[in-house]
């Protein structure tokens, strides 16, 4: 079993006591402020370990294969770590969501993951062009500065707007007071000199993600988010890269339209849950 993290329970033995798998020891040891180890016999048998989103949210995982080494690492950690915590579980993958509903988890977002064309005779998008007076700028040729700025002003916007839950929730901490880690791996519309629009894609190892697509909120509804997406994809397409990765929230219905208007197509789905 290879999912995110459980709590105690009024029976559960005390957490300073070595449990017993198969008659033998476990003991499990906080190594580190975000991590944690389970040792049986000298051997690791499991771990756990946290991340926290730009937002403050605190984000939960254990990978252990046998039930009860996974919940003796969920126990101590819940004990060590305050509350609110979430989680993400794989749709599919029932018994994980299962398991975090038993020990007080709750669904509250569905996000959907799209295998994107690149090809512009698949996605229609080799006619778009940005809306008059709009010019996008390559990845790796925006000024540094102003699009930190843009993206500053695009976390306040939707800190503000639909907040961090309508946000992907896997997305790379970043170090205290950076918002952009990687300007190389972002695509911007600039119209009449200003930043308004950013595109961000990062590699992976089995395809491209698109990781954020964002239209400051007076420029959104003139196309600038559908330019900016084209000329990504142009771009991964000329490199010899056919399919990207794209993560949606069910309930963002204009970027679930955008990226089915294209081709793309659902290929699975996660959830987050939450305990309080």
């Amino acid at each position: 079993m290879n999912v995110s993290h459980p709590t105690p329970d009024d029976s559960s033995p005390d957490d300073s006591t070595p449990a017993a798998v198969d008659g033998r020891a476990l003991v499990v040891t906080r190594i580190s402020d975000t991590q944690w180890q389970a040792v049986e016999d000298d051997r690791v048998v499991g771990s756990g370990d946290t991340s926290r989103r730009p937002d403050g949210r605190l984000f939960v995982s254990v990978d252990a294969w046998q039930g009860t080494v996974f919940d003796r690492i969920a126990r101590t950690m819940l004990t060590d770590l305050p509350e609110p915590l979430h989680t993400v579980t794989d749709e599919a993958d029932q018994e994980a969501t299962a398991a975090w509903q038993r020990v007080g988890f709750a669904v509250v977002r569905r996000e959907l993951g799209y295998t994107v064309p690149t090809d512009p005779r698949t996605t229609g998008l080799g006619p778009v062009r940005p809306p008059a007076g709009v010019t996008v700028v390559p990845p790796g040729e925006a000024r540094e500065d102003e699009l930190r700025a843009l993206d500053r002003v695009i976390h306040r916007e939707v800190e503000a707007g639909a907040g961090w839950s309508a946000m992907p929730a896997q997305i790379l901490p970043r170090p205290a007071g950076t918002t952009v880690v990687h300007p190389v791996k972002y695509t911007v519309a600039c119209e009449d000199g200003r930043y308004v629009g950013l595109l961000r894609t990062a590699p992976l190892p089995r395809r491209p993600r698109i990781g954020l697509l964002a239209v400051r909120a007076g420029h959104q509804r003139r196309g600038i988010a559908r330019a900016l997406l084209a000329h990504a994809l142009d771009s991964l397409h000329r490199d010899g890269v056919t399919t990207a990765w794209a993560e949606v929230a069910e309930t963002n219905a204009a970027a679930t339209a955008l990226f089915e208007g294209i081709g793309a197509h659902r290929a699975g789905s996660t959830l987050e849950l939450v305990r309080h």
